[in-house]
């Protein structure tokens, strides 16, 4: 193992004349936590209106939208996806807003993964 002495401009000169290192301590950071949003199955929805909300507010292709509603449909629920707080809360107000406007009783929440 070679030793690097520090640059000049981390040396700081002491009242004695001697030479001290300043190091520089970077705060731990921690990722935000992430949110699971998720479909709830009612009897009422139609399975197409599902699907198309996953399209339209969730990007997904036709086939994992099919998918994802078959399991909304079969276990009563199903994750849709993971986002930051501030995003899950937006899918969230977008789908109940468009379920709403469109006579629906859909529901869509939110919880920490």
């Amino acid at each position: 193992m070679s030793y690097a002495p520090p640059r000049l401009s981390d040396r700081r000169e002491g009242s004695d004349g001697e030479t001290s290192v300043v190091t520089k301590v970077r705060p731990q950071t921690k990722r935000p936590p992430l949110y699971k949003v998720m479909l709830l199955n009612d009897d009422y929805t139609p399975m197409e209106f599902v699907v198309h909300i996953l399209e339209r507010f969730f990007g997904l292709n036709h086939a994992a939208a099919f998918e994802i509603m078959l399991t909304v449909h079969k276990k009563g629920l199903a994750v849709v996806g993971v986002f930051s707080f501030e995003l899950a809360e937006t899918k969230v107000a977008q789908v109940m807003d468009f379920a709403r406007r469109h006579q629906h009783p859909l529901q869509c929440t939110m919880e920490k993964e």
